[in-house]
C-alpha cells in the first residue's frame, strides 16, 4: 500500500479502459471524494485532441479525480499545477542533472524529449462552474513510443531501470498536492512563476501547429492565463490558448 495526502482515496486497476472514462464513472455516480485512479495498463488510453495513448504495462497510467465547485475559467490552471508536479516527480527520478523541462502547455521533457503528457477533462454545471475535473497523466517509465512526430523518452533510458508505477504515484500524488494547495491559497501567479522557471525554449523560437494553421516566431512568456505570447517576425505577438508546440 501506498500513502496518498489527506482526503484522497485510491482506486488500482489492472486493466481499464482509461483512468479518465473511470473518473468519469465517478462523477457520474454522484462520489464526492477525491481520487487518484491508477492502471496497469489502459485499452483505450487518449491524449489531447484524441489522439491515441500507448499505454503499455510498466508505464504510469494515472489520474486524479477533484470533485467540486471549480470556476471554468480557472479549471484548465490544473494542467499547469499537474505539468510542475509531473516535472518534479520526474527530477526525483533520474536526479538533478537530468535537464527537465516543461514544454508548453503541459509536457514534461527530458533533455528535450517528451517523457509524459496530460490530459484534462471536466463536467460543466453551468457555463461560470464545473461540479468535477480530472486531470489525467501519462509518465514513460519503461516504454516510450518510437513513432511520434518528436523525440520521446523514458526514466528506465535515463536510469537504467524501471520504478515501480505505485510508488512513483505516491510521490506524484504529494507533489500535485502540495501546488493544488498553493493553487487553490495564491492564485495562479505562483504557479506561473516556477513554471516559467522551467518553461522549455522560453525566449527562443518555435512553431506552434493550431487546428488550421501554423506560426513561428520567439516564445516570449505565457500570461496570466496561461496563454502562450508568440512574437513573429514581423513583431506581432499572438496570443495562443490552444497548440501544438514544436522546436526547430
Amino acid at each position: 500500500m501506498i500513502t496518498l495526502p489527506d482526503t484522497y482515496q485510491l482506486l488500482h486497476f489492472e486493466t481499464v479502459d482509461s483512468t479518465n472514462e473511470q473518473a468519469k464513472r465517478l462523477a457520474a455516480q454522484g462520489v464526492v471524494q477525491p481520487h487518484w485512479i491508477l492502471a496497469d495498463a489502459q485499452s483505450a488510453g487518449r491524449g489531447r485532441r484524441g489522439r491515441v495513448w500507448q499505454s503499455p504495462k510498466g508505464n504510469l497510467m494515472a489520474t486524479v479525480y477533484q470533485p467540486g465547485r471549480i470556476e471554468t475559467k480557472k479549471a484548465g490552471q490544473l494542467s499547469f499545477v499537474a505539468g510542475l508536479a509531473l516535472a518534479d516527480t520526474v527530477s526525483s527520478l533520474i536526479g538533478p542533472d537530468g535537464a527537465v523541462s516543461i514544454k508548453w502547455p503541459n509536457d514534461v521533457l527530458v533533455g528535450g524529449a517528451k517523457i509524459s503528457g496530460i490530459l484534462l477533462e471536466s463536467g460543466t454545471v453551468s457555463d461560470a462552474h464545473l461540479d468535477w475535473v480530472c486531470v489525467g497523466m501519462g509518465l514513460n517509465l519503461a516504454y516510450f513510443p518510437d513513432d511520434t512526430p518528436y523525440l520521446a523518452t523514458s526514466i528506465a533510458a535515463h536510469t537504467g531501470h524501471r520504478p515501480d508505477n505505485l510508488a512513483v504515484l505516491e510521490v506524484l500524488a504529494s507533489a500535485f498536492d502540495l501546488y493544488y494547495r498553493q493553487w487553490q491559497q495564491f492564485g495562479f501567479s505562483v504557479i506561473v512563476r516556477k513554471w516559467r522557471q522551467q518553461a522549455h525554449n522560453l525566449g527562443r523560437e518555435i512553431i506552434v501547429r493550431l487546428e488550421k494553421s501554423e506560426l513561428s516566431g520567439i516564445f516570449e512568456d505565457i500570461d496570466d492565463a496561461g496563454a502562450l505570447i508568440l512574437c513573429s517576425e514581423d513583431g506581432e505577438r499572438h496570443l495562443v490558448s490552444a497548440g501544438d508546440v514544436f522546436f526547430r
